[in-house]
């Protein structure tokens, strides 16, 4: 069920026609030898790639790691000196061998193996949009938005019942960390949070007006994410998780929807400094599905990652992120990645993804999250992995496989598309969502409560969920996935799933 070309969670290619959701890449088992013997760049000698240095944290870049950059060709582009961590461009394919010998580095590597100007668009598939004559004929009781009975996934985490408590509090921000939010959207404007809102995609923030929004060529993801945590409850459309809480959009994916390490970085550091409370991250970082520490790039990408992420814990966020949607047990012995670096010319490796990581979803501190369908199981593409996943939530699945109650029709999840549009869409992507947007009504419910008791708070009152066996998800006969553990923790949906009405109510 792998979607080879998509980088960011999104799309899962559905059996009998249902629309793509998100797809996720892996990493190779590359030694490090190997890396320091071949250049990294395609186009090196004319064209800048881009770079993080990492040096010690909290005392600024030293003049002579400055001198080292420049000398070895490398401009600064811009240095997070409280988490130590450089972004350079340069053109010199040996850059970062040359600055690993530099004292006071303690990791270099190049983000990217595609050179700086932007790629193409790449088409990677179209969520399944609900016509106008769809939208005008939707019914909906009292008190509900007009598409809210076509969304299943309310219910199933008792998100509507938590509504009749709270919708959560104006004075917390959410961070849509992705392909960018269209703002001007109908179940999105009344909660949109401009002032914690920014394009990072080159690593340094941009905030002019408008700058996080997705253009017309660029993926509707983000803003179909941010729906689903915030869409106001406003008799219009959706509505979201926590629909009275305040949602910020950070672009961090390239025109081509790479998400790359400088990106992901100026993102977290963002969030940290933007006094967000909770990140949802539904993409993993290009090019590398899994970064192995024993390159000596990728570890620089690992290192500079987990520096962010864990400056935005540090500062009161909680980074919740998706597990994937290739059905891997990321508890494994070992994986193949059949699509990395997606950025070049991927090639089958095999990984152990106890070494080798996918970030941000591997990292410290980070809550993990898998997806269920509208029968309460593990989504067919969903990743899992006992120690790995650490709590479940809707992200759909296809119809054929896990049928909704009516009045919904659609196993997949519905949220806005840019445009004032609405559509369906699934996978580990959208079940992240649903878990920002509990962590939000929790830190409604308890707002002085720091990121490590938020996360407290999300396992202890999440739903447990014991292990589905055997899972024959097609009912071919074959089993798709193994499930380990108990039911208070196992490897389908670790701690449980997320219930919205104990966040509100404990």
């Amino acid at each position: 069920m792998t979607a080879p070309l998509k980088r960011s969670r999104r799309l899962v290619a559905l059996p009998l026609g249902m629309a793509t959701a998100t797809a996720l890449a892996f990493l190779p088992n590359v030694t490090a030898s190997a890396a320091e013997t071949a250049p990294r760049a395609t186009a090196a000698d004319t064209v800048p790639l881009s770079y993080v240095v990492n040096v010690r944290p909290g005392h600024g870049v030293s003049s002579h790691v400055k001198r080292a950059v420049a000398e070895a060709g490398g401009t600064i582009v811009v240095a997070y000196d409280k988490i130590g961590v450089i972004v350079v461009h340069s053109s010199n394919p040996d850059f970062a061998r040359t600055l690993r010998r530099v004292p006071g580095v303690q990791s270099a590597g190049a983000t990217r193996n595609a050179p700086l100007p932007a790629q193409s668009t790449t088409d990677v598939g179209t969520p399944k949009v609900l016509t106008s004559e769809e939208v005008a004929g939707a019914r909906a009781a009292g008190g509900q938005d007009p598409l809210e009975p076509l969304q299943w996934d309310l219910p199933a985490i008792k998100a509507d019942k938590a509504h009749e408590k709270t919708l959560g509090s104006r004075d917390v921000t959410v961070a849509v960390i992705d392909t960018g939010v269209d703002d001007t959207h109908p179940d999105i404007a009344p909660n949109f949070d401009r002032g914690a809102s920014v394009n990072c995609v080159s690593g340094k923030p941009d905030t002019a007006d408008g700058a996080w929004r997705p253009s017309a060529a660029e993926s509707p993801h983000g803003t179909h994410v941010a729906g689903e945590i915030a869409g106001a409850k406003n008799g219009v459309g959706i509505t979201g998780v926590a629909p009275g809480v305040k949602v910020a959009g950070i672009k961090v994916a390239t025109t081509a929807g790479y998400f790359y390490t400088e990106a992901v970085v100026c993102g977290f550091v963002w969030a940290a400094e933007h006094h967000v409370d909770v990140t949802n991250n539904s993409y993993y970082t290009d090019p590398w599905y899994f970064n192995c520490t024993g390159d000596p790039d990728q570890r620089a990408l690992v290192d500079a990652i987990t520096r962010a992420s864990q400056y935005a814990e540090r500062k009161g966020t909680v980074n919740v992120a998706a597990a994937g949607n290739e059905n891997y047990d990321l508890d494994a012995d070992s994986i193949t990645d059949p699509v990395s670096p997606n950025d070049g010319t991927p090639s089958d490796r095999v990984v152990d993804p106890h070494k080798c990581f996918d970030i941000p979803t591997q990292l410290p501190g980070v809550v993990t999250v898998s997806a269920t369908g509208a029968k309460g199981i593990k989504s067919s593409f969903s990743n899992y992995g006992l120690g790995v996943i650490d709590v479940a939530a809707p992200g759909g699945d296809s119809t054929a496989y896990q049928t909704p109650a009516p009045p919904a029709t659609s196993g997949l999840i519905l949220g806005p598309l840019p445009g004032g549009k609405w559509g369906y869409m699934a996978g580990t992507s959208m079940a992240t969502p649903h878990v920002v947007g509990v962590a939000a009504l929790i830190k409604s419910t308890h707002p002085h409560a720091p990121a490590a008791l938020v996360k407290a708070l999300l396992y202890a009152e999440a739903d447990a969920t014991p292990c589905t066996d055997p899972y024959d998800i097609d009912s071919d006969g074959k089993i798709d996935a193994v499930c380990k553990g108990s039911k208070n923790r196992n490897g389908f949906y670790g701690w449980g799933t997320v219930n919205a009405l104990k966040a509100v109510t404990r």
